[in-house]
């Protein structure tokens, strides 16, 4: 019944990365056509994608095979779309989806046409209205068709708002970081909202990264940073003395970086499935959730990689709930208060806040306030 609940509960979703979070028949399937062609062994990878509680080496086995899968463009477009159809299913109403943009000469993919891939797959979902441009953009290339909320049989279809990040690997250079960001401001009008710091946390030096986020931000992106996966106290306060607009995970953080996080005020991504499968935290009696909810500090929940964590969204809250002992009205809220973290325009917020509002929004009436308060 829990499930239920958190599953018709609007919610946003800000830390999302797009191949982690496809669906694991479409890796069986796909995986299989690899074995078919002698690209992989299948029976070596069929039982990690079947199963659902995963080790974290089967976690990393599953990322090499997603890894190998996705340099296909077509690939990628189905992905893209399936992942934003399973979020809409669950009442996620704005989402943004993070992926790094990959480039692979031996098949013609350059990081531009897999972004081109990634906004086929947005262009190409017809079971919900899905909103993934600027309203000025909107407006003035005639489509807002796509993102109108149309009605399909006098009822109104559901609706969701789409933005993306592009990540920057920490195993690039200066120079490839700096061609992701470019990349960024040229797809801004595609929903390209912001740029993003991930990849394997003991990898790269923060000083590599920097002038292209100095860059990004000089021109208007949003910034996120994966921040604090490892204990590395000079790499997190850099990045927190940087100010981006959030961070996520926030794991091995030690008093001084909990002090400054506060006094900063930066929103922190929480993923605590993810961080409990990774061993990043030994368990939910330690994370840091409770004391940063305790103390006001803004925070949202998010999933991480939904697939690779056989995790939902909803999932999430229900772990919240249980593990800090909050109440229906108490996940509400806090679903209700990320509408303020988003790197979307002014009008989005306005209108994300109207659909937690009561009486203000036709898809989410006053009983249903009731019922989480």
């Amino acid at each position: 019944m829990e499930m239920e609940t958190y599953g018709s509960m609007p919610k946003i979703e800000l830390h999302a990365h797009l191949n982690g979070s496809a669906r694991d028949s479409t890796l069986l399937e796909l995986a299989r056509g690899l074995g078919e062609e002698g690209v992989i062994v299948f029976s070596d990878v069929e039982h990690v994608i079947r199963k659902s509680d995963r080790s974290l080496t089967e976690v990393f086995k599953l990322f090499d095979l997603i890894h190998i899968l996705t340099t296909d463009h077509k690939i990628i477009t189905r992905i893209t779309k399936e992942v934003i159809e399973d979020f809409a299913s669950e009442n996620v109403v704005y989402l943004e989806l993070r992926t790094t943009p990959k480039k692979n000469i031996s098949i013609g993919m350059t990081k531009r046409s897999y972004m081109e891939a990634v906004i086929e797959g947005l262009k190409a979902i017809t079971s919900v209205d899905v909103d993934f441009m600027p309203h000025d953009v909107d407006a003035r290339s005639g489509l807002n068709s796509l993102s109108t909320g149309r009605t399909c049989n006098g009822t109104s279809r559901k609706k969701i708002y789409v933005r993306l990040l592009l990540s920057i690997d920490r195993r690039e250079t200066t120079e490839a970081a700096m061609e992701t960001v470019k990349l960024a401001l040229e797809l801004r009008q595609f929903g390209v909202v912001g740029i993003d710091l991930s990849g394997n946390p003991i990898v790269g030096e923060w000083a590599t990264f920097l002038p292209a986020l100095k860059f990004a931000r000089e021109l208007g992106l949003c910034i996120t940073l994966h921040c604090g996966e490892v204990p590395n106290p000079t790499e997190i306060r850099s990045m927190l003395d940087f100010l981006p607009q959030r961070i996520g995970h926030a794991c091995c953080f030690e008093e001084a970086e909990w002090k400054k996080l506060k006094s900063f005020n930066i929103p922190v991504e929480i993923c605590l499935t993810s961080n409990i499968r990774t061993n990043t935290i030994s368990s939910l009696d330690v994370h840091h959730f409770a004391d940063l909810y305790n103390a006001k500090h803004p925070l949202v929940l998010c999933t991480d990689d939904v697939g690779v964590f056989s995790t939902s969204l909803s999932g999430e809250y229900k772990v919240a709930s249980s593990a800090f002992g909050l109440g229906k009205g108490e996940m509400f809220q806090l679903a209700r208060n990320a509408v303020e973290f988003v790197f979307a325009d002014d009008g989005v917020k306005r209108e994300l806040r109207e659909v937690f509002w009561p009486g203000l929004s036709g898809q989410y009436t006053l009983l249903f306030w009731m019922a989480y308060n």
